[in-house]
């Protein structure tokens, strides 16, 4: 408690990185990090931030068991009347009661503890009330006196921790992380379980105060059960934690109430009331819980850290497998249009007609669905990629794959608008060149290749192409999109038309326009396949982050100078860019 304003600054830089921190993929331990995640929160809301900011508040006993060990009747019997529901049986949703001194009720009503459930408001009155029922919607807490309770103590029946319910076994984790100590109840049938014993360790690794509690043992061999347990219990070095055992007794025994006689119960009341009222072991149940409390966040708050550091690298290998398709694809694109171009199938017999059997209109619709085509066939090549490497990818999400006819829709449209550009560029060039749609030029070239349009002029001879706006534009696109021969030829007729300078610009423009076209529509689509992984926004920066915050609290906790605590847990505007880390 002697660094207490550093320790409550330092957790609570910590408390707002494990709020920021998220694990959206599906790996490994991305489940058990939520979890974890979500108890370290519950622990520092619910116990250690108002721990340390009030050490003289009441203290919080939790009873947690499994289902049936019989915490409600013991948690009535301790305050003498019925407070919590008793029963094997439990409702689908329950209200957990906390019961406490009518002196105590503000700092439990209040949300200074367990801030995350709703209250409900019970009557002050120290007269009989029936439990609260049942309630759905978010979870809540009821909160009820007495005083039979000493001042300064509270009891609280957790649900069963192997309830069937998940929201039912989470709750009672919340409670118990926000226990400043632990009373573990079983039976003679089962106190070899697994689950109460993952309990004990828990609690011995967070070096929790704690006490456990035999219950339901037949007399007649309580004292070899009792026996067993202990030896048990030293086995896993809890020898030294208080052990009360509880005998079976019949409904009669308490006077027909459903309570315990009260000499059963009469050594853990007493325990409990010294912890809550000798000043020496009140400091001790303090200081042991809150001290483990804070000492076992080291190894938790760098799990997470390492699940951080798991969840960015593998988004990170994720991101590149989609750049490498992509890359890939427009390699693709490129080569193609750089070597063989588009001069196939329909393109290709409309090139050949032209000018005269096939129409400049014809030959640029051939053109821009061939390089719709060429487009698509390589954003599916692509998505096919990533979706493969993905497939090898533990906690990829899903999603970012559209059908073709959606990815050619988009296509089209940037091919469309690059149509449009052309057409305008070859406009500008006439207008530049003094051409105007005219008679035919005489120029001539390209005669009986047979690769591309005849252009002698005469009766029986095909004309020059290029003598319109429309069929110039034609020549550029051919230029553009017939390949290393094809455009050759194209851009022939081209200079033949605007002249050798005027041509070379054009087609210079007209290749800006293509590159254009094409970055835009591979990167459009790489961002779609990409989307539902940058939407995750996984960074660096929360394992950063926590290391920082948790070298902080380190810090803190062993009693470095302030000014050392102060350089290794940064201000909340900082701390996500701060260096640090743990050995």
């Amino acid at each position: 408690m002697d660094a207490r304003p550093e320790l409550l600054d330092a957790l609570t830089v910590l408390r707002e990185r494990l709020a920021a921190a998220r694990f959206p993929l599906e790996l490994p331990g991305a489940e058990r990090a939520r979890r974890s995640r979500g108890e370290l929160l519950a622990q520092l809301d619910g116990y250690l931030l108002p721990r340390l900011r009030e050490p003289t508040a009441p203290l919080l006993a939790v009873f947690g068991g499994s289902t049936g060990a019989g915490k409600s009747t013991l948690v009535n019997s301790l305050v003498g009347r019925r407070v919590t529901e008793a029963g094997v049986l439990r409702p689908t949703t329950r209200t957990p009661v906390l019961v406490c001194h009518p002196d105590d009720r503000d700092w439990f009503a209040g949300g200074h503890v367990l801030p995350q459930l709703g209250r409900v408001r019970m009557p002050r009155q120290d007269v009989e009330q029936p439990p609260p029922p049942p309630r759905d919607g978010p979870p809540t807490l009821a909160v009820q006196t007495v005083r039979a309770l000493p001042p300064g103590l509270a009891l609280l029946d957790a649900p069963d921790i192997d309830s069937l319910v998940a929201a039912n076994r989470d709750l009672a984790a919340d409670l118990l992380c926000a226990a400043d100590i632990w009373v573990l109840v079983t039976t003679a049938s089962r106190y070899a379980d697994a689950l109460p014993w993952h309990l004990l360790r828990s609690a011995r690794e967070y070096d929790v105060t704690l006490a456990t509690v035999l219950d339901r043992v037949p007399h007649q061999i309580a004292g070899e059960v009792s026996r067993h347990y202990a030896a048990l219990l030293e086995r896993v070095g809890l020898g030294e934690i208080p052990c009360f055992t509880v005998p079976e007794l019949p409904e009669s025994a308490g006077g027909g109430s459903g309570l315990l006689p009260g000499t059963a119960v009469a050594p853990l009341r007493q325990w409990l009331a010294r912890c809550a009222q000798d000043p020496t072991t009140r400091a001790g149940t303090v200081a042991r819980t809150a001290g483990g409390a804070v000492a076992s966040l080291r190894s938790r708050v760098a799990a997470l850290a390492g699940e951080s550091a798991a969840q960015y690298a593998t988004a990170v290998r994720l991101g590149q497998r989609v750049t490498e398709a992509y890359t890939e694809a427009e390699r693709a694109v490129r080569a193609c249009l750089t070597d063989t171009g588009l001069f196939a199938g329909e393109a290709r017999a409309h090139w050949l007609a032209f000018p005269d059997d096939a129409s400049a209109e014809e030959l640029l619709d051939a053109l821009t669905a061939a390089l719709g085509g060429l487009l698509a066939e390589a954003v599916a090549t692509a998505d096919e990629r990533v979706a493969a490497a993905w497939r090898g990818e533990r906690g990829a999400p899903p999603g970012g794959v559209d059908p073709p006819d959606a990815v050619r829709e988009r296509v089209g449209v940037l091919v469309r608008r690059l149509r449009r550009c052309v057409e305008e560029l070859a406009d500008e060039a006439r207008t530049g060149t003094g051409l105007r749609s005219g008679p035919p030029t005489a120029t001539a070239t390209g005669r009986g290749t047979g690769t591309g349009p005849a252009t002698s002029t005469g009766t029986g001879r095909r004309r020059n192409p290029g003598t319109d706006d429309g069929e110039t534009a034609a020549l550029l696109a051919a230029a553009l999109l017939g390949g290393r021969t094809g455009g050759a030829l194209a851009h022939q007729s081209l200079t033949g038309v605007l002249g050798t300078r005027a041509a070379a610009r054009l087609r210079d423009q007209g290749r800006q326009e293509l590159n254009r076209c094409v970055d835009r529509a591979l990167r459009a689509e790489r961002e779609r396949r990409a989307a539902p992984l940058r939407d995750l926004a996984i960074t660096a920066e929360p394992q950063v982050a926590l290391v920082a915050a948790l070298s902080g609290v380190h810090a803190a906790h062993t009693g470095r100078a302030a000014s050392a605590a102060s350089a290794a847990a940064p201000s909340p505007q900082t701390a996500t860019t701060a260096p640090g880390g743990t050995r």
